[in-house]
């Protein structure tokens, strides 16, 4: 399992124009599955992301979660995050997990993160389009 954060001032899910995922202060997660990912790699990455120290303390240091601050998450899939180039210049997925199997583990990944903060989806398997103030701009990749 692959997660990139961002920590993002807004951000937004569009599906065929319509907006279905938005937050204000938080976190973007795109988060990609591979083979063997179970329910503790993803109760792992869930504690993982919320205790995540990346916002900014009254001293302006990098050390508060986004549970202290408040803020929200919006969860995408992305299975391109598996996407391997090491023999020529066209991604090859072989290492992302199938599209039935990653579905679970992806709502699965909501339902545990919403258990403790406010979550908003995007669609998977949706051409979605994704917009965000990144802020700082902060950016973690997490694998499990």
């Amino acid at each position: 399992m692959r997660v990139v954060v961002q920590r993002s001032l807004e951000a937004s899910c569009q599906v065929g124009g319509e907006v279905i995922g938005q937050i204000s202060k938080g976190l973007v997660l795109l988060t990609g599955f591979t083979e063997g990912d179970t329910m503790e790699t993803i109760e792992w990455l869930t504690r993982k992301v919320l205790n995540l120290r990346i916002f900014e303390d009254e001293n302006g240091v990098m050390n508060r979660s986004i549970l202290e601050v408040g803020g929200e998450i919006l969860s995408i899939s992305q299975f391109t995050l598996y996407g391997d180039t090491k023999k020529g210049n066209r991604p090859s997925y072989i290492q992302a997990l199938n599209g039935e199997k990653a579905e679970e583990l992806y709502h699965l990944w909501n339902q545990k993160l919403s258990e403790s903060i406010s979550v908003a989806t995007g669609k998977f398997g949706a051409d979605m389009k994704i917009s965000l103030i990144n802020d700082g701009p902060v950016t973690i990749l997490l694998e499990r």
